[in-house]
């Protein structure tokens, strides 16, 4: 094994043509990369979300360092960590799933009110399952987003999941002690969300006004790598094979407008032959998303970008 305190290059295997001579492929052991952060007064995410970005964080951060932008666009949100952490000033921010952008417009527009509603709330299983069956349109606003991060902070590991109805189906997840919500951190979370338009779109009208000197940011739902890799019925549409071509198309047409671009996905060679010509990196993560003991361990993800990527500040 190699040293904590040093990267290592690994060579990685390819379709011929995949990557230019810019863009070779280096994976970096997660000791480097996913330090211990300090606790800072940063706004974090409100959400757990399977697909998060909070660990790959410090990887972001070095592949932006150098670039500025004029607005933030990011079309597949989810949980929002790269949001959070930047704290841009002007934001599009979209999500296809429409109950997660009602919850962050609440929590933009009465932070005080859903904390209280929250601090109200009982965490037990019977609760859940009783919740879990309530049609979220049918209850009042404060209501139906304190539902929302319910649902999310007792659910098996923040998976949200529906099935082709539409109604959410993830069990419950036996947490332990839960903390709904932290009063401070949902008041620094509506601050930001107010510099930001909330969408809930197919991601290219999210993207469709982005200009020269704007920073797009893609999280689609990844290609999945293996037979328990399957978290893209986040909503009940499906995102397949067909949609990650038409996105790479996406990703070359905000590059031809001027605006820088950032695409993370698994690593697949399929998506590496769709990204082609642009600058690609490797990176190496833990995956704590699987019911399986078999499914979990470390998985490799792809960087995409239309600038180079700099790993290292």
């Amino acid at each position: 094994m190699l040293a904590e305190a040093q990267f290592s290059d690994v060579q990685t295997n390819l379709l011929q043509g995949a990557m230019n001579s810019a863009a070779t492929a280096r994976v970096y052991h997660q000791s480097k990369l996913f330090p211990a952060e300090s606790e800072d007064s940063k706004a974090r995410p409100v959400l757990k979300w399977a697909g998060g970005k909070a660990r790959l964080l410090p990887v972001l951060r070095a592949c932006l360092a150098r670039q500025t932008f004029r607005r933030y666009f990011e079309p597949f949100l989810g949980g929002g960590a790269l949001f959070f952490d930047l704290a841009p000033k002007t934001a599009v921010l979209n999500d296809l799933n429409s109950e997660l952008i009602f919850c962050y417009q609440i929590v933009r527009d009465h932070p005080a009110k859903l904390f209280a509603k929250l601090k109200q709330m009982q965490v037990s299983e019977s609760e859940f399952y009783r919740l879990r069956s309530v049609i979220p349109e049918s209850l009042p606003p404060m209501e139906r987003a304190a539902r929302f991060i319910y649902l999310n902070k007792t659910c098996y590991n923040g998976l949200y999941r529906v099935n082709k109805k539409g109604q959410f189906n993830t069990p419950y997840g036996r947490n332990g002690k839960v903390s709904l919500a932290d009063e401070d951190n949902l008041r620094g979370v509506s601050r930001l969300l107010k510099n930001a338009r909330l969408m809930s779109e197919d991601y290219s009208s999210a993207v469709r006004e982005a200009e020269k000197g704007d920073f797009v940011y893609l999280d689609p739902p990844y290609l999945p790598v293996g037979k328990y890799a399957d978290f893209k019925r986040y909503t009940k549409e499906t995102f397949f094979e067909d949609d990650h071509r038409k996105l790479a198309d996406t990703f070359r047409e905000l590059s031809d407008k001027g605006c820088l671009v950032l695409l993370s996905n698994s690593f697949h060679e399929k998506i590496a032959k769709l990204y082609s010509g642009f600058y690609q990196e490797v990176v190496e993560m833990p995956r704590f998303i699987s019911c399986k003991g078999e499914g979990r361990g470390r998985v490799r993800e792809l960087l995409v970008s239309n600038r180079p990527l700099e790993l290292t500040q």
